[in-house]
C-alpha cells in the first residue's frame, strides 16, 4: 500500500490558489522531499495531507484512509513536525511529550517507556527535566521530532526542520532524519527550501512553485535531466553589451544546451564543460566580453529548479505564505 496517494488536490484562498492540481504518490518506506521556495504551496499540501485543513478540490488518501471521510484515521497513523514551535515552553520536556501521549490516548505504562525510547533517540535524556524555554533552537527541534515520534506514526511529516539553525545543527538534524528513515522504517515527508538538504535526504523529491508540481524524480536524476555541466561567467560591470555579443555567439554551438543571460552574467549548461571552456574564452575574447570569473561545475537541485522554472528559488513569496499561514490557522 502506498502512504499517500493524491488526485487533482487544489485548495483556494479567495483568489489565491495555494495548491493546484496535485497529483502525487509517495511509498511506504520513502523519505520524500517537496521541494520549493516559501509560497510555494509546500506547508498548505501537508497541512491538507495531516487533516488540519480541508481541500478546496481533489482527493488525497494517507496509508489508504481518505483525508475527509477517514480523517480520524489518517491522524492516528501520522505524526507532525511543525515548521512553526508548537512546544509548552513553560513544561519540561518530559512534560510535553506525556501531555501529547496523553492526548493520543496512550497509557501510562506505554507513555513512560516511550518517552524513554524517544528522548534516547533523539539525544535529551540529560535535559528531559528542564523547561523548554532553557532549550537551544536545535533542541527544540529534537524535541519535536520525539514528540511526532511518541504514538509510533506510519508516516511523519517534516515541515522546514531546519530553518533557521546553524549548519552544523542541521547536520545533526539530518543524521536523525536519516536514522529514523532507514533503522526505524518511518515514511517521512519533508519539506524544504535548502537544496542541499534535499539532495542529502531524499529518495525522491517533488519541485513545487506556485502551487504545482513542476517536475519530479530521484534528485540524481534530476540533476542529469538538466543536460550537461554548468559554467557560470561573470562579465565586467561596464560589460553588458560584451556579454550580450557573447551569448549571440555562443547560442548556435553545439555543445551549448541552454544559456541564459543574467544583467552582466552568463548562464550555461554544456555538453562537456572541460573542453567547452576553452572555446567559450576564445569566443569572449574574439567579442570583446570582459569576464571577471569563470565557475565549471555539476548541476544541482538548484539548477534543476531554475531550468523547469526559469527562476532561482527565493524567499520573495514570503509574504503569501504569511496569508496563507494566517487562514490555516483560523482553521484549525
Amino acid at each position: 500500500m502506498n502512504a499517500i496517494e493524491t488526485k487533482g488536490l487544489t485548495k483556494v484562498y479567495k483568489d489565491i490558489v495555494a495548491v493546484d492540481d496535485v497529483n502525487l504518490t509517495v511509498f511506504e518506506g520513502e523519505l520524500f522531499g517537496l521541494l520549493g521556495p516559501n509560497g510555494a504551496g509546500k506547508t498548505t499540501l501537508i497541512s491538507m495531507l495531516s487533516t488540519m485543513i480541508p481541500p478546496t478540490m481533489g482527493s488525497a488518501k494517507v496509508w489508504g484512509n481518505d483525508i475527509l471521510r477517514g480523517s480520524s484515521t489518517v491522524r492516528s497513523t501520522i505524526g507532525v513536525v511543525f515548521q512553526d514551535t508548537s512546544l509548552d515552553d513553560q513544561l519540561t520536556g518530559m512534560e510535553n511529550l506525556d501531555l501529547h501521549g496523553r492526548l493520543y490516548g496512550m497509557k501510562r505504562s506505554l507513555r513512560r517507556e516511550k518517552i524513554k525510547e524517544v528522548l534516547k533517540l533523539v539525544e535529551l535524556e540529560d535535559r528531559a527535566k528542564d523547561l523548554v524555554k532553557t532549550y537551544s533552537g536545535g533542541m527544540m527541534r529534537r524535541l519535536e521530532i520525539a514528540r511526532g515520534l511518541m504514538h509510533h506514526p506510519k508516516l511523519l511529516f517534516l515541515d522546514e526542520p531546519t530553518l533557521g539553525l546553524d549548519p552544523q545543527t542541521r547536520i545533526h538534524i539530518w543524521e536523525y532524519i536519516e536514522r529514523l528513515n532507514r533503522e526505524e522504517g518511518v515514511t517521512m515527508i519533508l519539506t524544504t527550501h535548502y537544496m542541499d538538504e534535499a539532495d542529502k535526504l531524499c529518495d525522491r523529491v517533488a519541485i513545487m512553485d506556485r502551487g504545482k508540481i513542476i517536475v519530479g524524480g530521484t534528485p540524481e536524476g534530476l540533476k542529469s535531466g538538466v543536460g550537461g555541466d554548468m559554467i557560470f561567467l561573470e562579465g565586467d560591470e561596464k560589460s553588458k553589451d560584451g556579454m550580450k555579443r557573447l551569448k549571440d555567439e555562443l547560442f548556435d554551438l553545439d555543445f551549448v544546451k541552454d544559456i541564459r543571460l543574467d544583467g552582466k552574467d552568463l548562464h550555461l549548461t554544456v555538453s562537456d564543460g572541460k573542453r567547452s571552456i576553452l572555446t567559450i574564452l576564445e569566443v569572449s575574447s574574439r567579442v570583446n566580453a570582459q569576464i571577471e570569473a569563470v565557475e565549471l561545475r555539476r548541476p544541482t537541485l538548484e539548477d534543476v529548479f531554475l531550468h523547469h522554472t526559469g527562476k532561482a528559488i527565493t524567499d520573495d513569496s514570503a509574504d503569501l505564505m504569511d496569508h496563507i499561514r494566517y487562514k490555516t490557522r483560523r482553521r484549525s
